[in-house]
Parts: structure tokens; C-alpha cells; sequence
């Protein structure tokens, strides 16, 4: 007897979580790498709201007109979109200030990590963890005089 969440609000709490993590996941370079600066946690969640949105429109354009460097370069190219799309998130928010294409690569570089570290612990339904799934199981009962599982 737990609290019963419906399939859209679970999304959106893994949304909301991934989203907090990005979040973190900024304050940390930011701490960390001098060429990058937040001045608050809600310049900090609305970067890596930006930054969400930027990656989900410009870097799979970017990713396509890129493709043979990535191609060649093993996917480390895929740093320096990211780069780029740090730098545009700082153009656009105020509070959140990039000084410089290297603090921005290695910015992007810590941020991946930080990321991937913390949504490791987190399903894809916003449960930290791991994914565990209610009603995704199989009752079975034993039919002795069948001799046999059912």
C-alpha cells in the first residue's frame, strides 16, 4: 500500500530529476574550473535548462553536419559540440558565464562525467536506484497433481 503515481507523472519525475542533476552537475564545474561562474542555484537550474534545450534542438543538427570529424575523431568531437552549446547557454542566461572556448571544453567534459555519474543512480521513472517495476511480474502456483508450474 504505497502511493500510486500514473505513468505520465513518473516521466516527468525522471525529467525533474535529470534535470536537478544537470543542475548540480554545472554548480559542480563551476566550482571546480575557474572559467566558469554561476552566481546562484536558480541561475545555475535555469542554464541547465537551457542547456536542455539547446541539446535537444541544436546538437543532433550539429551531431549530423559534424558526422565525418566525429567519425574520425572517435566521437571526441562530440566535446566540442557540447562546448559550443555550454557557450550558447551562457549567452542567453545572465547569472551563468563561460570566460573562454577551453573553460567551456573542459566544462563540458566535467559535466558529461558529473552527469553520467549521478543518472546512473537514477531510472528512467525518476527512482533512484534503479528501475523497478510494479506490475511487471508473473504469479505462478504449483499444480501438485499436475506436477507442474502454472
Amino acid at each position: 500500500m504505497g502511493l500510486r503515481i500514473e505513468p505520465g507523472k513518473r516521466i516527468m519525475r525522471g525529467f525533474f530529476m535529470r534535470w536537478i542533476i544537470l543542475t548540480v552537475a554545472i554548480i559542480v564545474a563551476a566550482y571546480i574550473l575557474e572559467g566558469i561562474r554561476v552566481t546562484g542555484v536558480f541561475s545555475a537550474f535555469f542554464s541547465a535548462a537551457m542547456l536542455g534545450v539547446l541539446n535537444a534542438f541544436f546538437r543532433p543538427i550539429l551531431l549530423i553536419l559534424t558526422l565525418p570529424i566525429n567519425v574520425l575523431s572517435l566521437g571526441l568531437f562530440t566535446f566540442v559540440i557540447n562546448a559550443l552549446m555550454l557557450m550558447m547557454a551562457s549567452g542567453v542566461i545572465s547569472g551563468f558565464v563561460v570566460s573562454g572556448f577551453g573553460s567551456a571544453l573542459l566544462g563540458s567534459l566535467l559535466i558529461s562525467i558529473v552527469s553520467w555519474g549521478l543518472n546512473s543512480f537514477v531510472s528512467e521513472r525518476g527512482r533512484l536506484g534503479g528501475e523497478r517495476k510494479d506490475d511487471a511480474y508473473i504469479e505462478l502456483e504449483y499444480r501438485e497433481d499436475q506436477d507442474r508450474w502454472e
